[in-house]
């Protein structure tokens, strides 16, 4: 029998704290009925608005008391966050000290002031990367390395693959060996880059970059320059290439999905496109995407690649790209599972 929502699996009542906050905000929504909670996804981004959206479709039943806790909750963290920004945050503990008792207004302003600390580099993260791209390019590989560990993905692979080739492996090298940086040469880098940015509040140390962060932007840069970077990365150090190798997923890894998953892929990819994306290939990849279709339309997708003759490299990987983004969206969205190298293959 499935336990609710609101019990451990000891069978416990969960309270607040047992809980996430995903799991709270979804407990949320539901409690104020659709109509409130329609409004609110308004101001939501769409990532957001997915994860909140897979969560309320996991709950089951919720407890009234823990229902009851988790609105007081949002309540008193409303009135903190009023008080802040009506007389900051020591005029916020005062008032919610004599109304709540000390130690519950010291963890609400703690929680408030953790979620609105900036995190490095904020200003450079509203910037437009061909911008902040002029404005970096000069800089060491290492400061480039730290700014763009900084940054969301999109953006940080569209400075990587616009720096100099010879400069692209040495930032992927050092974005990947990184570990933590403290706060003072946070503050070092962002004072010679003479920009405004407002003090950090905490001293603790900050994490950024590693094998996951370079991947994930490597798998977002064109794919010229995702190979020049691999390739340099071989000669440098080839451990390190051989990781980041089996953490990507590039065009040619198609032939290690199953057939049931490449049938799915293909219902999502254009014709046109396919065409293109097969021209570079070797026979083992084609094949692999002939067998998952019928007969009649893998002639039609043969005839189409002979018809449309020869195709400038860059339209080819282009293609490609489009098609493994629309992979990485269903391997995401837990459509289609896929084994990469290095991975024990575990079907369950």
């Amino acid at each position: 029998m499935a336990k609710s929502s609101g019990s451990d699996a000891a069978g416990r009542k969960k309270g607040p704290k047992d809980i996430n906050g995903r799991q709270k905000a979804a407990i949320f929504l539901v409690s104020i009925g659709a109509e409130v909670s329609s409004e609110i996804f308004k101001y939501l981004r769409e990532d957001e608005i997915e994860t909140l959206t897979f969560e309320i479709a996991r709950l089951e039943t919720v407890e009234s008391e823990q229902k009851d806790a988790i609105l007081q909750e949002f309540q008193e963290l409303m009135m903190a966050n009023q008080f802040i920004s009506t007389g900051g945050i020591d005029y916020a503990r005062e008032l919610l000290e004599k109304a709540l008792g000390s130690q519950k207004a010291v963890d609400i302003i703690n929680r408030l002031t953790s979620s609105l600390q900036v995190r490095p580099f904020d200003f450079i993260r509203r910037t437009d990367p061909a911008h902040l791209l002029n404005f970096i390019q000069q800089e060491h590989p290492q400061t480039i390395a730290l700014i763009v560990a900084y940054l969301e993905p999109n953006k940080a692979s569209v400075i990587i693959q616009n720096l100099p080739h010879e400069m692209q492996s040495d930032v992927a090298r050092r974005i990947a060996t990184m570990d933590r940086t403290s706060p003072e040469v946070l503050r070092e880098v962002e004072r010679v880059l003479e920009k405004k940015l407002s003090t950090l509040s905490s001293e603790d140390y900050t994490a950024a970059g590693g094998v996951e962060s370079i991947v994930e932007i490597l798998n977002l840069v064109d794919r010229t320059s995702e190979k020049q970077i691999i390739e340099a990365l071989e000669g440098e150090d080839p451990e390190l290439a051989e990781e980041i190798k089996k953490r990507m997923f590039v065009f040619e890894d198609i032939v290690m999905i199953d057939d049931k998953s490449i049938q799915k892929i293909l219902r999502e990819v254009d014709s046109g496109e396919l065409a293109k994306a097969l021209k570079s290939v070797d026979a083992e990849v084609q094949d692999k995407i002939f067998r998952n279709m019928s007969k009649r339309a893998a002639g039609m997708l043969k005839e189409d690649m002979d018809y449309m003759g020869p195709v400038r490299l860059k339209d080819v990987e282009e293609a490609q790209q489009k098609i493994v983004s629309i992979i990485r969206r269903l391997e995401e969205s837990g459509e289609i599972v896929i084994a990469r190298a290095g991975e024990d293959e575990l079907v369950v």
